[in-house]
């Protein structure tokens, strides 16, 4: 990409009487838009969210049933219905792996994997 966008700059720049000034800025300026967001992708793509946070993520999803099943009895009583402590624990157990996972997704975007991916075959140009 570098090298295409070095002949273009090459050929832009030596061609001043043929090609017009406000052609060359306009062309200049998409070059500079397209090259801060190749960089931009390219830092989505190089610096992820950090091991240790995802793992503190991961290891909170499998100990805070543990910890919130049990402040849920104590309040709703013992007399209540088991079923609305199991099903308080449940929604919000799968609120937490929902959002880990969409995290997960949004991660690597280039994976192909999901809907929400970048594909980069749709950028090619057919000449």
């Amino acid at each position: 990409m570098d090298e295409i966008v070095h002949q273009v700059y090459d050929f832009v720049s030596n061609q001043e009487n043929l090609v017009p000034y406000k052609l060359r800025d306009r062309v200049f300026k998409f070059m500079k838009d397209t090259h801060e967001s190749i960089e931009n992708l390219h830092a989505i793509h190089i610096h992820r969210t950090p091991i240790s946070l995802m793992a503190y993520c991961e290891i909170f999803i499998y100990i805070f049933p543990l910890i919130y099943a049990p402040t849920i009895i104590f309040n709703l009583g013992l007399n209540d219905a088991d079923w609305v402590a199991y099903f308080i624990v449940l929604i919000t157990q799968f609120v937490l792996i929902s959002l880990y996972n969409i995290q997960n997704q949004l991660e690597y975007p280039f994976d192909n994997i999901g809907v929400d991916d970048i594909d980069l075959n749709n950028f090619k140009l057919g000449r």
